[in-house]
C-alpha cells in the first residue's frame, strides 16, 4: 500500500509540474540586437520590432507628441563604444536608453540616463542627456516590421536610421578617430616593427602627406617584395601625386605579382587603374 500511494505522489507532482510549465509560442515583436563595426569600436542597438498589421501606425498606434520606447515590449536601449557626435552634438561614450517622440514631419530623438522605459509614465526628462529633432522621410513602400539599422557607413561617419511603416528617420553619427589613429602611426614608427603598410594605406585613404603615404608603400615593398596588394596602392598613391608613368609602371609589376599569386582580383583592379589614368 505504501509504495502504491508513493507511486501516486510522484505521478501526481509530475502532472503537477508539466502543467506549471510555460506554453512558448513566438513572440509577437520579436527583439533583436544589433552591433555594427564602428571607428574604432561599434555601436550596439537592442529593441524589439512590432509590425504594422493592417494598424495605422503614427499619430494612432504610436501617438504624436508622446514619449515612445522605440519599439515594443522591451525598453530600447543604444551602446557606444567611442564618443561620438550626434547631429553636432557630442555624446559620451556608454549605453543610453533611446526614445523617440514622434511627429507628422519632425522626430524628438532622446538619449537617456534611463535605460528601463516602456511607457511614457515611466519617463523623466531630467535624466536626459541628448536630444536632438530629425525630420521625418516618407518612403515610397511600407515596411511591416520596425527596424533599427545603419547606413552611409564610411571610416568615421554613418546614419542610424529608424524606420516603419512609410516614415525613415535619419540620424547623423561621426566619431573622430583621426587623432587616434595619428598618434597610434607615430607611436608604431619609433618601434623596430613598422606597420609601413596600414600606415601609408591611412594616409591614402584620408587626404593626409602623399608622399610620406609612398615612402611607407616603398618600404613596405621592401619588407614583403612579393605583396602585389601593396604595389597596387602603392600606384593608386602615384596617380594621386600625378606620377602617370610610374602609376602604371607599378600597376604593371602589381599584376605580375598578382599573376603569380594566382589573384585575378588585383589583376582587374590595376589594369582598371591603368585604365583610368588619363
Amino acid at each position: 500500500m505504501k509504495k502504491l500511494i508513493g507511486l501516486l505522489i510522484v505521478a501526481l507532482l509530475g502532472q503537477a509540474m508539466a502543467m506549471a510549465q510555460p506554453l512558448q509560442t513566438p513572440l509577437a515583436s520579436p527583439p533583436q540586437n544589433v552591433k555594427q563595426d564602428f571607428g574604432l569600436s561599434s555601436i550596439e542597438v537592442s529593441y524589439s520590432r512590432p509590425g504594422v498589421k493592417g494598424r495605422k501606425i503614427f499619430g494612432e498606434l504610436v501617438p504624436f507628441g508622446k514619449v515612445w520606447r522605440t519599439g515594443a515590449n522591451q525598453a530600447t536601449t543604444i551602446s557606444f563604444g567611442d564618443d561620438v557626435t550626434i547631429d553636432g552634438n557630442k555624446l559620451p561614450a556608454g549605453k543610453y536608453g533611446l526614445l523617440t517622440i514622434p511627429g507628422p514631419e519632425t522626430w524628438t530623438i532622446i538619449f537617456s540616463k534611463q535605460l528601463d522605459v516602456t511607457s511614457p509614465a515611466a519617463y523623466h526628462q531630467d535624466q536626459d542627456v541628448l536630444r536632438v529633432n530629425e525630420k521625418v522621410t516618407e518612403i515610397p513602400f511600407s515596411l511591416e516590421n520596425f527596424m533599427i539599422t545603419f547606413n552611409n557607413l564610411t571610416a568615421s561617419s554613418c546614419d542610424l536610421q529608424l524606420i516603419w511603416d512609410q516614415s525613415l528617420i535619419n540620424l547623423p553619427i561621426k566619431t573622430n578617430i583621426d587623432d587616434k589613429i595619428m598618434a597610434e602611426i607615430d607611436n608604431h614608427m619609433n618601434k623596430d616593427n613598422r606597420p609601413y603598410y596600414s600606415a601609408a594605406f591611412y594616409y591614402l585613404e584620408n587626404g593626409k602627406d602623399l608622399n610620406k603615404a609612398l615612402e611607407w608603400f616603398n618600404k613596405a615593398a621592401e619588407q614583403d617584395p612579393k605583396a602585389f596588394f601593396v604595389y597596387y596602392q602603392k600606384a593608386r598613391c602615384e596617380a594621386k601625386l600625378g606620377r602617370k608613368a610610374d602609376a602604371v609602371a607599378t600597376a604593371k609589376h602589381s599584376i605580375e605579382l598578382a599573376r603569380a599569386a594566382g589573384n585575378d582580383d588585383y589583376v582587374g583592379l590595376n589594369e582598371k587603374l591603368i585604365a583610368s589614368l588619363p
